[in-house]
């Protein structure tokens, strides 16, 4: 099994590298099981990448729903599947949660809007959120439940930052995960945003996107009390989302022709000066 686990680090460096740098600063003996979780969201995270119509992409998160559901399955011949099943029994974390993640996921399968915030809320809660909870319970089960308001609103905080820094990638490709109820507040619809013309709507759009997540990252700083010392581990990939906000609201529409993704030796100091200061 080390063996396995030291693999499934190796590509998460590839595959999700804030997150493996997040991994090497959590606890040695917790280590493994969180690259488990997060390369397994990685993996989710990057089928609309190796597909190129939905339909094979669901089929490849039915496989995965069915192996966590097959109480039998051991995942052999498949690393990431034998490590993502022995961390989920290991730690007795909750198959249902990774239903409703992979359930969320389909929705980067398509081009459908995101109707509005209560819609995108939802979708962070399931992914980004529900890691947080995941990662909580593996390091102190016995306070994962005290953090889980924290968690709700950091993984807010982290899908909108995450989204900023990919809003190019994802137009490129006809994907709008900003809300359509926000796109109509400022004077935008699906179609002119994609087309980038109307530069002082999309400067608007996405600095009110931004201070969405703002006030979602507010909300989860107001519950940092809640976070036990050996859980905040889950939380310190977090700590990016603020500097990612401010970069996106002085880049306004300048984020389409030059993304606002900081740096990784930057991204690497924030995250490790989180988990010394137990502050994001």
């Amino acid at each position: 099994m080390q063996d396995i686990s030291t693999q499934i680090l190796a590509d998460l460096r590839d595959t999700d590298r804030d997150r493996y740098l997040a991994c090497l600063l959590a606890p040695a003996d917790k280590r493994h099981a969180l690259a488990a979780l997060y390369a397994f969201n990685a993996e989710l995270a990057r089928i609309r990448d190796l597909v190129h119509e939905p339909i094979p992409g669901e089929i490849r998160m039915q496989w995965w729903r069915e192996l966590i559901g097959n109480a039998a399955a051991t995942g052999e011949g498949h690393p990431l599947a034998e490590a993502l099943l022995q961390c989920i029994r290991a730690h007795r974390l909750p198959v249902s949660v990774f239903d409703n993640m992979i359930d969320a996921r389909i929705f980067d399968l398509y081009d459908d809007p995101m109707e509005d915030r209560l819609a995108l809320e939802g979708y962070a809660g399931e992914t980004a959120s529900a890691l947080i909870q995941l990662s909580s319970l593996v390091l102190d089960p016995e306070n994962a439940a005290k953090s889980a308001e924290a968690a709700g609103h950091a993984g807010v905080a982290q899908t909108v930052a995450g989204l900023l820094m990919l809003l190019p990638l994802h137009l490129r490709r006809g994907q709008v995960y900003l809300p359509a109820e926000l796109l109509r507040a400022t004077g935008l619809d699906r179609e002119t945003l994609i087309a980038g013309e109307n530069k002082e709507a999309i400067s608007r759009a996405i600095c009110a996107f931004a201070g969405f997540g703002r006030d979602h990252l507010i909300k989860a700083r107001a519950h940092l009390d809640a976070i036990s010392p050996s859980n905040f581990s889950a939380f310190v990939p977090v700590a990016l989302a603020e500097p990612i906000f401010d970069r996106a609201e002085a880049a306004g529409a300048g984020l389409l022709q030059k993304p606002v993704r900081p740096a990784q030796w930057r991204r690497q100091w924030w995250m490790w000066r989180a988990s010394r200061r137990r502050l994001f």
